[in-house]
């Protein structure tokens, strides 16, 4: 007897799936089913982000720190976290800025730091209410701190204020003229350009020369001269005399007066004792005597022949 299964309770066809099955071993790959695998892996690789999408995040991030800061009371945890922030995401601006200063042959790591100190000077005056981006307002502030810098504790010479700006002055016509010309210009050009005498122009290049001082003991680098204490130097015969010299002053005030004059006109003034006796009225015995007296005085009190 057959049995009958209604419609209802009979399975459901399931689909067919040969398309869907891999492929026999060591059948080919159709190729486009192989070339769409590399594709759609290419096409999901997140893009390179260029130097101004992140200028743009950077400045985006920025304002959010500020608008957080201003809600923070100084001095807490969290005020400090925001604004180390902040001096973390501008740092690129001080290597932006210090990378100006990269022929002054000093370590960039110091100017580095020095720039971060204008930065955060910067960061803590900062008003994001004015409408003014940060990156404007802090870059001054930076490159004033590393010029600051370089004025007072660089230079070994100190040069005076009004000679350094004007040296700025000298190296900015010193280019336009080389440009305008094409050679370098003469002094008398520079001069002319920034209405000033060329002994100033010669002070200011002389000026921007004294960052370091050499010291006249070192040997002359390449040419292996000897220092310039070995070429310019010379004894100077009367420097033995200077501390007898500087005794014999100290000691003749201790001497009478009459006694005084007369050792000036016998070794100053190159008198004979019988010309002092006639200039001062006395006998030339009488001189001759007060002569060895004086210089008993002086043996007496001579400390370098005791």
């Amino acid at each position: 007897m057959a049995l009958t299964v209604p419609a209802s309770s009979a399975p459901e066809a399931l689909p067919t799936q040969a398309s869907e099955a891999p492929p026999a071993q060591g059948s080919e790959v159709p190729p486009a089913q192989a070339s769409e695998a590399p594709q759609d892996r290419a096409a999901e690789a997140p893009p390179a982000r260029a130097p101004s999408t992140r200028g743009a995040d950077t400045r985006a991030l920025t304002q959010v720190l500020f608008a957080q800061l201003k809600e923070l009371k100084p001095g807490t945890a969290e005020h400090s976290r925001v604004r180390g922030a902040l001096i973390e995401a501008n740092l690129p601006l001080v290597r932006y800025a210090a990378a100006r200063f990269r022929s002054r042959n000093e370590p960039m790591e110091d100017v580095v730091q020095v720039g971060t100190i204008g930065l955060i000077n910067a960061i803590d005056r900062f008003d994001p209410d004015r409408g003014v981006q940060f990156p404007t307002f802090a870059m001054p502030t930076v490159v004033g701190e590393i010029k600051r810098y370089f004025r007072d504790n660089v230079r070994t010479v100190h040069v005076p204020r009004r000679l350094h700006e004007l040296w700025v002055q000298v190296t900015g016509a010193t280019e336009d003229l080389t440009t305008a010309f094409g050679r370098s210009p003469t002094t008398a050009e520079i001069a002319e350009r920034l209405r000033i005498t060329e002994e100033e122009v010669l002070s200011c290049i002389e000026a921007g020369r004294s960052y370091h001082a050499t010291s006249l003991e070192a040997a002359q680098e390449g040419d292996g001269l000897p220092g310039l204490v070995d070429r310019l130097g010379y004894e100077d015969p009367a420097l033995d005399g200077v501390e007898h010299r500087d005794l014999v002053r100290h000691l003749l005030v201790q001497l009478p007066e009459r006694e005084q004059r007369i050792l000036l006109l016998r070794y100053y003034s190159n008198l004979t004792q019988s010309q002092i006796s006639a200039e001062l009225g006395v006998s030339q015995m009488h001189v001759s005597r007060l002569l060895a007296r004086s210089f008993a005085r002086l043996r007496s009190a001579n400390r370098i022949e005791a």
